[in-house]
């Protein structure tokens, strides 16, 4: 273990407070029981980020803040440990994302994750970091 699977694991939890889900399940259908896995395909855009936003939020949440969250959670969960940001990034893109709630974003968060490389498991170096623009330029 180290520093960049701590991340990781922090990605997946981020991904169980965004869906309601747990890491593992086997009670659920085989092809859900990974939440990391089923979760993949829904994270490369906005509107399918929303499908799997816990239904239990109701309206208790802005979809934008969502996005930002899931966005957060992709860079966590790169296939590549030195692709993913250190902890104090992702503290700090959590921070800015609360200091931000329920205030409209002056960027676009969402891109297609296929340039985060998200299904590769590369990603360009202009994406590797939260401090450029932690969401405005990241995609879910």
């Amino acid at each position: 273990m180290n520093a960049r699977s701590d991340v990781y694991s922090f990605g997946v939890l981020l991904l169980e407070i965004l869906s309601g889900k747990r890491a593992l399940d086997h009670n659920r259908p085989a092809k859900e029981e990974n939440l990391v896995d089923w979760a993949r395909p829904y994270l490369t855009s906005k509107r399918k980020v929303l499908l799997i936003v816990d239904n239990r939020l109701d309206t208790q949440y802005l979809p934008e803040e969502a996005v930002r969250m899931a966005s957060v959670a992709v860079q966590c969960l790169s296939f590549e440990p030195k692709s993913r940001p250190t902890m104090d990034q992702v503290v700090r893109a959590l921070q800015q994302l609360q200091d931000n709630l329920g205030k409209p974003s002056q960027t676009n968060p969402v891109k297609d994750t296929k340039k985060l490389g998200f299904k590769t498991g590369t990603t360009k170096s202009s994406e590797k970091r939260f401090t450029q623009k932690p969401f405005g330029r990241h995609l879910v």
